[in-house]
């Protein structure tokens, strides 16, 4: 399997980059391996103390580029359409196919095709309210 680059967001705030091979949305951890030390042993990180693990194209995106942020009329993307609010404030807006509040975790696709995120595991916990839209 090809490794995903991954910028994992903790619920404190703490910020990191790497790859992962093993994520799963129903497993309560994954190893994530570092780019600038790829010989080392990987981090193991746990699901729980999580805001969100973003899966990325690049890890350092482009700062200049103004992401759409709402739905063109008459889109149709694949899934529901939701605007995800976390308990830090931060709102994404796209499209999830498995969004169940007993559920650890969703993936939400972000609404603009050209963003630098190509989902995003939104974790339960760290969510303040998922609307439909």
């Amino acid at each position: 399997m090809e490794p995903n680059k991954v910028i994992i967001r903790y619920t404190i705030g703490r910020i990191i980059k790497g790859f992962t091979q093993d994520f799963f949305p129903n497993k309560d951890r994954f190893r994530v391996h570092f780019p600038d030390n790829p010989l080392a042993e990987p981090a193991e990180v746990l699901i729980r103390d999580l805001k969100a693990v973003f899966f990325v194209r690049d890890f350092e995106g482009n700062p200049q580029y103004n992401e759409r942020k709402k739905f063109l009329p008459g889109e149709k993307p694949y899934g529901r359409k939701v605007e995800v609010t976390f308990k830090d404030g931060e709102v994404l807006t796209g499209s999830t196919v498995g969004y169940e509040e007993n559920r650890p975790g969703f993936f939400i696709v972000p609404v603009d095709p050209q963003s630098n995120n190509t989902r995003i595991f939104a974790v339960s916990q760290a969510v303040e309210k998922v609307r439909l839209l």
